[in-house]
């Protein structure tokens, strides 16, 4: 599914790995194309958008929504925007949250700056554009297929409070001047501060009541403004489902109002709730 919705070069592999002595230090998977065509940056390098894609691998996704997932990703792997994908699920059974991989493209040129700089250099740098714009989308494709596969809907607890918590810090630091955060999760709480879930489904849940668990247990973040789109809302293991547990408008509307006042008082707007897709594309 994932190699027909992003095809590539197989000779993208051997160039990017070649640039990747030139690449910036700390965690970009991307050569710094400045860097490998030993031109002069005239301005810091910003970052447009980055997109944090957060992934709950205690969700059981099936091969539509994992279909949809690249669909909504895939538009922002453009010049100048980055990306950064993250996995959680619980602090248990030898899984946790990590960075799956970040990578930042470079913006073209301005037409000015590339008046001033040999041609060898402009094809040089022209290349490692293109090099990262195959780069980024078979190293996009390797970690959503890496956290997918590893996860389970038979891990015990699913801490989604917790990790939020903790990958907020990462997306509030973010130098971009847009943040978007796709969260791919089933957006239910099941840890020692609260279950969603009652005799294998949903349970309809008092948002008051939950929020007030949150700050008891100083479970606020801060997510620098970004703009949240989810996923997955709501959904439960297959089997579960083929039992015919029934999802009725109000639990989910009780699930989308304390996760609405979540985001809203952890510096951020939850755009989309998808119950359990997304019924638009992120802009």
């Amino acid at each position: 599914m994932m190699q027909r919705l992003h095809p590539w070069l197989a000779g993208v592999g051997m160039a990017l790995c070649a640039a990747h002595a030139q690449a910036e230090p700390a965690t970009n998977a991307l050569p710094d194309c400045y860097q490998y065509a030993q031109l002069k940056r005239q301005a810091p390098a910003t970052v447009q958008t980055e997109l944090f894609v957060v992934i709950d691998q205690t969700t059981p996704f099936n091969s539509d929504l994992r279909q949809s997932l690249a669909q909504q990703i895939s538009p922002l792997l453009s010049p100048g925007n980055a990306l950064t994908v993250f996995a959680f699920s619980a602090y248990t059974q030898g899984y946790y949250t990590r960075r799956m991989l970040h990578a930042r493209m470079d913006a073209p040129m301005p037409a000015s700056a590339r008046d001033d700089s040999g041609k060898a250099l402009l094809q040089k740098f022209d290349q490692c554009l293109t090099f990262q714009k195959q780069g980024i989308q078979k190293l996009t494709q390797e970690a959503l297929v890496k956290a997918l596969s590893q996860g389970s809907s038979s891990i015990a607890k699913s801490d989604v409070l917790g990790s939020l918590k903790d990958i907020a810090t990462q997306v509030q630091a973010s130098p971009a001047q847009r943040k978007v955060v796709l969260l791919a999760s089933d957006m239910l709480e099941n840890s020692s501060i609260s279950s969603f879930y009652s005799n294998k489904a949903v349970r309809k849940i008092d948002a008051a009541a939950e929020w007030k668990k949150v700050e008891a247990n100083q479970l606020q973040a801060n997510f620098g403004g970004a703009q949240i789109y989810v996923l997955g809302a709501g959904l439960i293991d297959t089997d579960t489902q083929k039992n015919g547990v029934y999802r009725d408008p109000q639990t989910m509307n009780a699930l989308r109002g304390f996760w609405e006042q979540y985001f809203t008082a952890s510096q951020a707007k939850l755009v989309d709730f998808g119950m359990p897709d997304l019924l638009g594309r992120i802009q």
